[in-house]
């Protein structure tokens, strides 16, 4: 128990390393459900599976906690695909399966990095530091301490990825912004696999794409190794890690999702923003996607260009039409011209007016490939 530790005189924030004896199993709590939430606690475990609400409460902290101080933050989510700031969801998530299970979003983070699948067999782990104390390494290194608490004969690869074998069961990403910097990352340890290569895995090779390209890897969870592993379980590694790593002898703060700490300001703002259209689809970085659809009457090939979610220009040729009619060839020539200046994947209908014939089978096919 923590009861010794916990009358324990508070350690400076710097030097960090091995402040606390790693001594305990289970961390001491303090609810946040009725009193005002604040940044100011150094570890904190959200009781939200909400997706908006832990992604903004991550950043609410980032942005609010004392820049010279340490802080963890743990978290697990309801089913999501959550794409890197710099990332084309196009290109990342597999669009025509995720509206295959309604009520699964993708959304879009506030950090770099590439996509991952969230549900609640996956733990989110998230290490905030001072800039000038920040090393990716001895926070890679804490996380992977905790694993190997565990029994789990776990490692970290040249990408800081940790892996169990060659196989991955935890991926990262940083932000670093003036004085703050942050780790953080996923856990893999019960989570649907089968339906995080359904909803990842896409093939759009002809998709160029001057944002971020996640880097695929074999994963697996770590129930395979140790059944008795779970979110709590987990969770208490971590924050013996963490402070043992860093000198913190703070109790743990669990964040209930409730009307008050919604109805903070920055965090009312942050979960309206994720889901509108001009932050998940408006902020996706400028990329052509090639391609090409043989039809009946002819074939077909285009060229779509795209920034800020809004298309640039679409390039439309026929080859080998037949019957010989300009006025087909030009029709879809004028076709591609129409889409400009409207959204990716969103366009309005009502300015193309009854399409049908050639000019309306390419309409459908370049509908269904810019959807998918």
């Amino acid at each position: 128990m923590l009861s010794s530790l916990l009358n324990l005189r508070r350690q400076p924030p710097l030097p960090y390393k091995h402040a606390i004896p790693r001594s305990y199993n289970q961390p001491c709590y303090r609810s946040l459900s009725t009193q005002l939430l604040t940044p100011t606690s150094r570890i904190y475990i959200s009781k939200s599976t909400d997706p908006y609400f832990n992604l903004t409460l991550e950043d609410w902290l980032f942005k609010h906690h004392p820049v010279d101080s340490p802080l963890l933050f743990l978290y697990r989510d309801e089913p999501c695909v959550v794409i890197g700031r710099n990332q084309n969801p196009w290109k990342e998530v597999n669009l025509s399966a995720l509206r295959k299970r309604p009520g699964v979003p993708f959304i879009r983070r506030r950090s770099g990095g590439g996509t991952v699948y969230h549900d609640l067999g996956n733990t989110n782990f998230s290490l905030h530091l001072p800039r000038l104390s920040f090393d990716r390494h001895v926070t890679a290194q804490t996380i992977l301490r905790a694993v190997r608490s565990l029994a789990i004969d776990a490692r970290v690869n040249d990408r800081n990825d940790i892996c169990v074998g060659t196989n991955k069961v935890s991926g990262s990403a940083y932000k670093i912004v003036n004085k703050r910097a942050y780790h953080h990352g996923t856990m893999l340890i019960s989570t649907q696999l089968d339906t995080l290569g359904d909803l990842l895995r896409t093939n759009k090779e002809t998709m160029i794409t001057k944002g971020v390209a996640s880097v695929r890897s074999p994963v697996c969870n770590l129930q395979q190794f140790s059944s008795s592993i779970t979110h709590d379980l987990f969770c208490n590694a971590v924050i013996a890690e963490f402070r043992n790593e860093y000198g913190v002898d703070d109790e743990v703060c669990l964040v209930e999702d409730t009307d008050e700490v919604r109805n903070i300001d920055y965090i009312k703002k942050g979960m309206l923003e994720l889901p509108n259209w001009e932050w998940a689809y408006g902020q996706t970085p400028e990329f052509s996607y090639t391609l090409s659809k043989s039809f009946s009457w002819g074939n077909v090939n285009g060229e779509i260009k795209s920034k800020h979610g809004i298309i640039l220009s679409c390039a439309l040729q026929v080859e080998n039409y037949s019957p010989d009619d300009n006025s087909v060839t030009e029709s879809i020539a004028h076709l591609g011209k129409l889409l400009e200046g409207q959204r990716y994947a969103f366009i309005d209908d009502a300015i193309l007016g009854a399409i049908n014939g050639p000019v309306g089978d390419v309409r459908t096919w370049l509908w269904s490939a810019m959807e998918s």
